[in-house]
């Protein structure tokens, strides 16, 4: 059981569909009533044990997370971690956003990372579209975590050799070959096969949770769907708080739904006063064109973070500079010196002759 959130880690202990949940699994949580699941929900473990298990946990995600932050920055992939309730519109967004750049003269590579507890239809609906999807089913987990999105990701170039043509397909094995000594986070990985890409990373439906966890993602955007409510942000603080950008989704729904746009706003931004907030319809199309624009500059090179790889390189550069700058003082100084003793003799000489002139005069 994932002591953080009191979900479980899913793989081979989750149920399958229709199996009902343990006996006694709501009562184990009964007394959790100060909102901090785990500390006193979990049976057999003291909330002081809870505490540094919950401390391990996430301290080792973190760690995971910037193995893959810097996976993806070295390759050229912007992440994004999409977050929302249940039945938000993430898929239906994210199914509209690669039509509309697949649309593009020069599209980016889109790939998708899909989290659910159960099933593939989510990820389906996204092959449908022709851009890669890996499914990721957590069981009765409530989130994803950067252990998931790394084995994802290796994953998905895989998915796409396998359905690419046949030379592409030996390509790739020949590259995994040649580099089968890099650790496992670069076997499935062309570099340049990733460079200027999107990665959407579809989290388990839930407000709460993910909200903790880091992925190693580059921004998280939040959906909020107006039939939602637009109190939201407030009731559900950690998650609005933790995100960039939050996109008020179904607007074409506004005129039969009591949700007041500039009140969700508001609550946003009295949790979060950075947040960015985009509102757009992903049915209809209303607002798409400001979420691509918003993509666009994530993907633009200025606004890209540099990865460590070009920060190691920049540092070298800056460091050979500054040592080339250092040998020329020396030499400037060097030869300006050698250009002072001359002057400095004939400045000495100068004085003697009119005194030697001078004692020639005297009388004997």
């Amino acid at each position: 059981m994932c002591v953080v959130c009191g979900c479980s880690g899913g793989g081979p202990a989750a149920a399958p569909i229709g199996s009902p949940a343990p006996v006694g699994a709501e009562l184990a949580r009964a007394d959790t009533v100060d909102g901090s699941p785990g500390v006193h929900g979990v049976p057999g473990i003291s909330p002081a044990r809870a505490i540094r298990l919950e401390t391990d946990i996430l301290a080792e995600n973190a760690r995971l997370a910037q193995i893959n932050r810097r996976h993806f920055d070295d390759h050229g992939v912007i992440a994004l971690n999409l977050l929302s309730s249940p039945g938000s519109g993430k898929t239906t967004l994210l199914c509209a956003t690669i039509a509309a750049l697949r649309g593009r003269r020069a599209p980016p590579h889109v790939a998708v990372i899909e989290g659910d507890q159960q099933t593939s239809l989510d990820a389906d609906r996204i092959r449908a579209t022709g851009a890669p999807a890996i499914q990721v089913n957590t069981g009765r987990g409530c989130h994803l975590d950067a252990a998931m999105v790394a084995t994802a990701f290796a994953r998905l170039h895989d998915h796409e050799a396998a359905h690419a043509p046949a030379h592409a397909a030996q390509s790739a094995h020949r590259h995994h070959q040649n580099h089968h000594h890099h650790h496992h986070h670069h076997h499935h990985l062309d570099p340049a096969a990733h460079a200027g890409s999107l990665l959407f990373i579809e989290n388990v439906g839930n407000l709460v949770c993910p909200a903790l966890w880091d992925l190693g993602e580059h921004a998280k955007v939040v959906v909020l769907s107006v039939t939602e409510g637009d109190d939201k942000p407030l009731k559900y603080p950690d998650m609005f708080a933790a995100a960039s950008l939050m996109l008020i989704n179904k607007i074409d729904l506004l005129p039969h739904v009591d949700f007041d746009v500039s009140r969700c706003v508001a609550a946003a931004r009295r949790v979060n006063p950075h947040i960015e907030v985009l509102q757009l319809s992903a049915t209809t199309g209303t607002g798409l064109d400001a979420w691509i624009g918003w993509l666009d500059e994530r993907l633009s090179p200025a606004a890209a973070a540099p990865s460590q790889a070009e920060l190691l390189h920049r540092i070298a550069e800056l460091e050979a500079a500054l040592a080339e700058a250092r040998r020329a003082a020396l030499a400037d100084a060097r030869r300006a010196a050698l250009s002072a003793e001359p002057q400095g003799a004939a400045g000495a000489a100068a004085p003697a002759a009119p005194a030697a002139a001078t004692v020639c005069k005297l009388p004997a």
